[in-house]
């Protein structure tokens, strides 16, 4: 049933043109009725019809493209790649043409935000919404997720996925472009393994990511497939079987922010915990820079020392000094596609889901250990 201003009013115990003065800002209104008002639309999830809106599920010529962080270049790469596609010229002329305009909207990597910006893109009657990177999952933000997503869908917005699986319930989306975390992981774990690798340490992302967990799954799957081939120093069990590899396993992984800083501390952390490890994998290239400079500050060389990789293959991992071991994510690529599918350009992927495979970019900061 369609909440009308009328009801916002009733809600609010105030009348249809208070509400009206408050949503439009036209008219000053005392600080308590405005908070009273604003609740109350947040409450019945009222949807404030745009200007030009004469119909009821006309949308806008708006798109909102949802970040963590634009100053990451995992999410900037994407968002600006999504852009060329959204925001793209038009005939030439200067005039509008099929193009929409793209915004950015930076969550910081808040759940509450991300929420927040949805609402408000809802209310816009915005015509699609891009959700880059991983997801939070937490099962109540789950489920304020599939609810907002489906009254967006229920409006005419297109709702994509760009790098996050899609929900565990709710079929909102129109596609759901998801990167092979779990196999570049474990791709990565086996080059190390390959080189006589045995006691690697773990720098991992938030635990609550989606993105974390697949990655750090993935390079345990590795650990374990290795079997009894991949045993610590000093002839332990292998990892991940039976109680001690399982305790061994869990000591040599630290989490943390997608930061520089975060690896930095992480790095110190496993050296402190696990001095003998001769390799750390590293959530993503930035965390690796991180523990590239805490390397270096324990007086050890990379990678004569101790091997350093990353994922993603950000610009700037290949001018790293070694050159970065990590993993290619085609985030423009991705990122272009998830634009076309939000402006319709492109059918979606069979299913609704494209898994977009992850490439090993086998470079100068990995090496067989020493001894």
């Amino acid at each position: 049933m369609t909440v009308t201003l009328a009801d916002v009013a009733a809600r609010a115990r105030v009348s249809p043109a208070t509400v009206s003065r408050v949503l439009n800002g036209n008219y000053p209104v005392a600080a308590s009725t405005r908070e009273r008002v604003l609740r109350a639309v947040d409450d019945l999830d009222y949807v404030l019809n745009g200007p030009a809106s004469s119909l009821a599920a006309a949308t806008s010529d708006l798109v909102g493209i949802l970040v963590n962080d634009i100053a990451d270049p995992f999410f900037g790469i994407m968002a600006g790649a999504a852009q060329t596609q959204i925001g793209g010229p038009g005939d030439g002329s200067g005039r509008a043409g099929g193009e929409k305009l793209a915004v950015i909207c930076n969550t910081g990597g808040s759940p509450e935000r991300e929420l927040t910006y949805l609402t408000l893109l809802q209310r816009q009657r915005a015509a699609a919404v891009v959700l880059t990177g991983g997801a939070v999952e937490h099962p109540e933000h789950q489920a304020a997720m599939t609810v907002k997503l489906a009254k967006l869908a229920d409006a005419g917005t297109r709702i994509v996925f760009c790098g996050r699986p899609p929900l565990p319930e709710g079929d909102a989306l129109v596609a759901a472009l998801t990167f092979d975390n779990r196999g570049g992981g474990r791709r990565l774990t086996a080059h190390l393994l390959s080189l006589g690798h045995r006691r690697i340490g773990y720098v991992a992302g938030p635990p609550e990511r989606t993105t974390t967990r697949h990655r750090l799954e993935g390079h345990r799957e590795a650990l374990r497939a290795a079997g009894a081939d991949a045993r610590p120093a000093g002839g332990g069990p292998a990892a991940g079987s039976g109680d001690q590899g399982a305790d061994d396993e869990d000591r040599l992984v630290v989490h943390g922010p997608y930061a520089r800083r975060s690896g930095y501390e992480a790095t110190l952390e496993l050296l402190r915990r696990a001095p003998d490890v001769t390799a750390i994998v590293a959530a993503n290239d930035t965390v690796a820079l991180g523990a590239c400079a805490a390397v270096r500050d324990r007086g050890m060389r990379i990678p004569q020392d101790i091997s350093v990789a990353g994922f993603d293959d950000l610009p700037f991992s290949v001018d790293a000094v070694p050159a970065l071991t990590t993993v290619r994510l085609p985030l423009f690529e991705a990122g272009a596609r998830a634009g076309r599918l939000a402006m319709g350009k492109e059918n979606p992927p069979p299913g609704g889901i494209a898994t977009i495979a992850a490439e090993l970019m086998i470079r100068g900061s990995t090496a067989a250990p020493r001894g």
